[in-house]
């Protein structure tokens, strides 16, 4: 279990030299010299704005759009590393979607007591509508973001299993594309694995869920709309699959299936790739206020007309206080032991932990359960001691919501600042797609904490983003 201490740096040795796989970039930042850089890194920002690729910050009272902060030095990952990866992340969806099969079906990890009912079946993510509704090819969870965090040379570990509606695999392809515009000459020196098939992989993706044969399928994006921070991505992603962008409003159910309003009269729906969370989906099946989804929505896809993508009730399967259980999913499902461990977590509801984390306030990283983006965290060592008090007692007033992990020594990465070149934390999304068989892109999101000494890598909250190198053999 790794422990907090000095940052594991992935580009320098113990001794300050290059390891192998960096020298060459190394080499290249050197010649192009401090002003030649930050040129560069203040192009990128410029393309990026320039076309579009932004987002908003919650609670921004201004309301802006900002380019999303892009950092030109990329992070590279071996192809012994990536190997790994993916074997340890294509076993860990495929556990996670046959858990959640399970408890809308039979529930037979909670009758042999491998996991607890408790937390799970009374979970507030838990969409009992769902249970005995049999989904295209057992999948609930087609389009996975797993964020991963690395400690040491060859300890990789879970973070955070993102399965409702995960975001910023945009933010991966556009990075890719800047940074091969920016300086082309580096991917003639190294041997970096394309991305660039991704929307075609998510295309067959989402094809594969189909529930009618026979016929090329009818694939939308559903957006919240031009006002969500995301809204970049979801038509970014619609257009790079050839599918039409639709909000709520675009969409109708009639007997029992949906239709897409057109200037040629209705047509038939037979896939949803929705960025809307649950609660705003069907204003008849939960949410009676929502006015971005689509009324008779949940039956038409309970009765099997349409596919969603994600499943309704997947977020019981990524809710923070369910993840301790995942690696115990994977040996029940697939009788393998874990090849990505977790990082250790306590679960607040159970009171004997919760003592321990309310004792140890000061060393520890104390999360929302449902929570997201960075929000409503605390980070111990870093928080004041009002601070640790205030959110000690939100603690006794709901522990349930709440979990705990260690301070981790993630790793860095060589980051550009105004500085010039320094160590940055950074964290890995890669994105996994289950339809018809596992899918995924050798990479994925590097984000990193721009701030020095930040663990908060969130774009939201300050942080940035890489273009991640997988080398090839």
């Amino acid at each position: 279990m790794p422990s907090p201490g000095l940052p594991y740096s992935e580009a320098l040795d113990a001794r300050g030299a290059p390891r192998a796989p960096w020298r060459a970039l190394l080499q290249w930042i050197d010649a192009a010299g401090a002003a030649g850089m930050q040129a560069r890194q203040i192009e990128a920002g410029l393309a990026l704005y320039r076309d579009g690729v932004t987002f908003a910050i919650h609670g921004d009272g201004a309301g802006t759009e900002r380019a999303i902060p892009f950092d030109i030095v990329p992070r590279i990952i071996t192809a012994d590393e990536w190997a790994l990866l993916q074997r340890g992340l294509a076993q860990r969806v495929q556990a996670l979607n046959l858990f959640l099969a399970d408890i809308y079906g039979a529930q037979r990890i909670v009758l042999d007591k491998v996991v607890p009912a408790s937390g799970i079946l009374d979970n507030a993510q838990y969409r009992g509508g769902m249970r005995g509704v049999a989904v295209p090819r057992g999948v609930f969870a087609a389009i996975c973001g797993i964020d991963l965090v690395r400690t040491g040379e060859h300890a990789f570990h879970v973070l955070e299993d993102n399965l409702r509606v995960p975001s910023g695999v945009s933010y991966m392809l556009e990075n890719r594309r800047i940074l091969g515009w920016l300086a082309p000459e580096l991917f003639q020196r190294h041997r970096v694995a394309p991305i660039g098939h991704y929307p075609e992989l998510l295309g067959q993706t989402l094809r594969d869920l189909a529930p009618r044969d026979g016929e090329q399928p009818s694939v939308v994006v559903l957006t919240p709309g031009p006002f969500n921070s995301a809204y970049f991505e979801h038509a970014f992603l619609a257009q790079s699959i050839g599918a039409e962008l639709v909000e709520g409003q675009d969409l109708f159910v009639d007997a029992g299936f949906v239709y897409m309003k057109t200037v040629h009269g209705p047509q038939r729906v037979d896939v949803i790739y929705r960025r809307i969370d649950d609660d705003f989906l069907d204003p008849l099946a939960f949410r009676a206020d929502s006015m971005l989804g689509v009324p008779g929505l949940f039956d038409a896809m309970r009765a099997g007309h349409v596919s969603l993508a994600n499943a309704v009730g997947t977020g019981v399967a990524d809710d923070k206080s369910v993840y301790p259980h995942v690696p115990a999913m994977i040996r029940y499902y697939l009788d393998q032991d874990p090849l990505l461990p977790n990082v250790e977590t306590w679960v607040l509801a159970d009171p004997a932990q919760a003592d321990h984390v309310l004792a140890h306030l000061d060393q520890l990283v104390v999360k929302e359960a449902q929570g997201a983006g960075g929000y409503g965290m605390l980070i111990g060592p870093r928080a004041s001691r009002a601070e640790r008090d205030a959110f000690a007692a939100r603690i006794r007033a709901h522990p349930e919501r709440y979990i705990a992990q260690p301070t981790l020594a993630l790793s860095t990465c060589p980051t550009l600042v105004a500085e010039g070149l320094a160590p940055r934390h950074v964290d890995l999304r890669p994105y996994v797609l289950q339809g018809e068989t596992i899918r995924m892109v050798p990479g994925g999101l590097t984000r990193v904490a721009l701030t020095e000494g930040s663990l908060v890598v969130n774009s939201s909250q300050g942080g940035g983003t890489k273009d991640t190198w997988v080398l090839q053999d």
